[in-house]
Order: structure tokens, then C-alpha cells, then sequence
């Protein structure tokens, strides 16, 4: 809205909703042209907190060309990744805060024969302990790709490396991670697996690998991960397989039992779902698109049902005792409590989609609870009460 485009331009990332209410995110241009890290409220008013590039060191190790996601973490601080640039030009994990400053992290491929990853596939997550994990697509000491933990003091540890052949059992080419609530991490790969289309894993904190599920070679997996549904299974889509090849939306247990939920099968409700990740909706749907199909031909917009009830989001997912936390949801208006994991909690209904509130004294890492008029809503994923 500014000349010359110095308040940013195009962005291929979503915002994120910071837990101040208002929304953040990263788009192109700005003053440097490598782009801009902004604020935008739910009104409209956008601020430009950090143009990328700002200061010339290693010119594009913190360019916006590549970040692949952000996220916030308890620490009220925004962390992110590009899959390339830095100072080996293949990717950097790095943090920003609510205020516009910028520190590089780690720069992937740091170590001999890029032994610690290389070109991450997506943002990290905040693991229950306080550090950050997530997965880089190359590299490692197989050359398959790496899952790796990352300290907020900056210390980077490789848990587990994948292998770069088409018989890799464990599979290659890791996508995003999530974290249940028993501590393990659950993803996918694209490639690799018992057939060669790709696998679900499970990883323990400790680096323990466990084989969930071997996709087909027909079932190719797209490039974003999968979701944690609220009932502790992961769910995800292929953009291969089923009657038509266009694409299919699976379930995988902790356990590793696999079901196929949904193929689409005539493009009527879409072909390909292959950009973007699946979401739960506080309603318990799971929302996605696809590239194609549809009444036009160019794609759709859809919902997946698979018989979960509606809950709540709270944003953040940790903090300590005294946080402000935001209670996401439908049908809030008249909610009567919130427990943190059965402490009774200080709270305001805002609207009818979301409360704020406090982190009761006394509160342990769990489950919030919402009483509304027509039930109890609880959250996905649990709540961490940090010290």
C-alpha cells in the first residue's frame, strides 16, 4: 500500500495468529526487496517490524525467499526456517521477535558433508520439553534427511538420520513432525518405505524409530506433512493413489494401523491434494485443499469428517503460571469454566470463538476444558505448564 511496494508485496506463507491477538507473518519486497516480517491487526493496520537484509551480513542468509512457515513459540518469540539461503545456501533456522529482532540460528550443512541436514521442508514445532524440532529434507549422515532438536540457546542435535536410496526401509525426504501426547514425534516421508512411495514413522524423544506404515509407489506423498487429530491419530493425503490416481486422505494410529478414509475418485470434489497442510477445525472437521478438479476445474476448498467432536485451540500451547492465554473455539458465548488439567482457571468470554485466560496457580502439564452450554470442549493438543 506504500511506494515502491516498502511495506512488502506477495506472500505464499499464511500468518499466524500471535498470541497477542493480532496476526504475524512474512511477505515479499519491502525497503531491501528481500522481504518484510509484519504485524497485522484484526482491523487492518499492518507494521512493518524487520525488513530482511537490513544489515548486508552474508547477503541472503536472512532473505525471505524460502521460509517455509513460522511459528511462535511460549517464549513469545517467532521462529522459522528458509529451505535455502544462508550461509551454505541450503536453509537456516531462525528467530524473530514480536518487535522485529532477528538472529540466524543455525545454517544447515554447518557440519562436514552437510552431516546436519540440509534444505528444511517446513517450520519447527515446540517440542513439551521447551526445544524446538523439526526436519531437514537432505542431507544427514545418509543423505536421506535428518529430524533435529534445537535448544533455545542454540545448541543443534541430529536425532535421527534417513537414508537416500529407494529401499530405505525408514524411508527419505522427511516432511513436518508433531508431537503427541505421550512425548513421541509422528511425520512422514515422501519417498523410501517397504514399497517405495514413502512412510509414517514414530519417533521417541530419545531417538528411538519405529516403522507405522509403507505407502505403495503409486501413493505419492505430498510435500507438507500431516495433522494431529484431536483423537491422537495422524491424518494426511496422498497425491496419488485411489481410482483415478488423484489423490487419497489416510489415518495411521500410534500403533500403525492405516485406513483409507477418502479417495477422489472423479475430481468432483478435487484431484490432488497437494499444497497445504490438513487442519483440524475446532468443529472437528478436516479442512484441505486441492490443485485441480472441482466444478471449475481449478481446484477446491474441503471438508473431512471422520466422527470427531468439536474442540478447543489455545494459543500458545505452553507457558507458566500467570500466562495469558487464548481459547480458541465455536459457541463459546455462556461457557461457565476452564480447568488447566482440572485447575479451575480466571477467565473472559470475548466472543462467541474465543476466552481469554490465565494459567491457574497449581496447574500441571494437560488437557484445558471449556464447560459451555452444550458440553465440555477439550483441547488438541494438551496444554505444557512451564516453569
Amino acid at each position: 500500500s506504500s511506494d515502491l511496494c516498502a511495506d512488502g508485496e506477495a506472500s505464499a506463507i499464511s500468518p499466524v495468529l500471535g498470541s497477542d491477538g493480532n496476526l504475524y507473518g512474512v511477505s515479499e519486497g519491502g525497503a531491501t526487496g528481500y522481504g518484510t516480517f509484519f504485524k497485522l491487526t484484526l482491523d487492518g493496520k499492518l507494521t512493518t517490524l524487520y525488513n530482511f537484509c537490513s544489515t548486508g551480513e552474508y547477503i541472503s542468509a536472512d532473505a525471505i525467499f524460502g521460509i517455509k512457515g513460522l511459528m511462535q513459540a511460549s517464549n513469545g518469540n517467532f521462529y522459522g526456517t528458509t529451505y535455502e539461503f544462508g550461509r551454505f545456501n541450503v536453509g537456516t533456522i531462525f528467530q524473530i521477535t514480536p518487535s522485529g529482532s532477528f538472529k540466524v540460528l543455525h545454517n544447515f550443512c554447518s557440519l562436514a558433508n552437510c552431516a546436519d541436514g540440509e534444505s528444511p521442508a517446513s517450520a519447527p514445532i515446540q517440542g513439551t520439553d521447551g526445544n524446538l524440532y523439526g526436519t531437514a529434507t537432505y542431507g544427514g549422515t545418509k543423505n536421506g534427511g535428518v529430524i533435529y532438536k534445537l535448544t533455545p540457546s542454540g545448541v543443534y542435535t541430529v536425532l535421527h538420520n534417513f537414508c537416500f536410496a529407494a529401499n530405505c526401509v525408514d524411508g527419505w525426504q522427511p516432511e513436518s513432525i508433531v508431537q503427541d501426547a505421550s512425548g513421541d514425534f509422528l511425520g512422514v516421508t515422501s519417498n523410501g518405505g517397504n514399497d517405495g512411495g514413502g512412510t509414517a514413522f514414530k519417533l521417541t524423544s530419545t531417538g528411538h524409530y519405529t516403522l507405522l506404515h509403507s505407502f505403495s509407489a503409486l501413493a505419492v506423498l505430498p510435500l507438507w506433512g500431516a495433522a494431529l487429530g484431536s483423537d491422537g491419530n495422524l491424518y494426511g493425503r496422498t497425491m496419488g493413489s485411489g481410482r483415478f490416481d488423484s489423490g487419497t486422505l489416510f489415518e495411521v494410529t500410534p500403533s500403525g494401523a492405516y485406513t483409507n478414509l477418502w479417495a477422489f475418485i472423479d475430481c468432483l470434489t478435487g484431484c490432488n491434494p497437494f499444497y497445504g497442510g490438513l487442519y483440524q477445525g475446532t468443529n472437528g472437521l478436516f479442512y484441505g485443499t486441492t490443485i485441480g478438479g472441482g466444478t471449475y476445474n481449478g481446484g477446491t476448498v474441503f471438508a473431512l469428517a471422520n466422527g470427531l467432536g468439536p474442540l478447543v485451540e489455545t494459543n500458545p500451547i505452553m507457558g507458566k503460571v500467570g500466562t495469558s492465554v487464548l481459547i480458541l473455539g465455536n459457541n463459546l458465548t455462556g461457557s461457565t469454566s476452564v480447568f488447566f488439567n482440572g485447575v479451575a482457571a480466571d477467565f473472559t468470554v470475548e466472543s462467541d470463538t474465543y476466552i481469554k485466560a490465565r494459567v491457574p496457580a497449581g496447574a500441571t502439564t494437560g488437557f484445558v476444558s471449556v464447560g459451555t452450554p452444550t458440553g465440555t470442549l477439550t483441547s488438541n493438543p494438551q496444554f505444557v505448564v512451564t516453569k
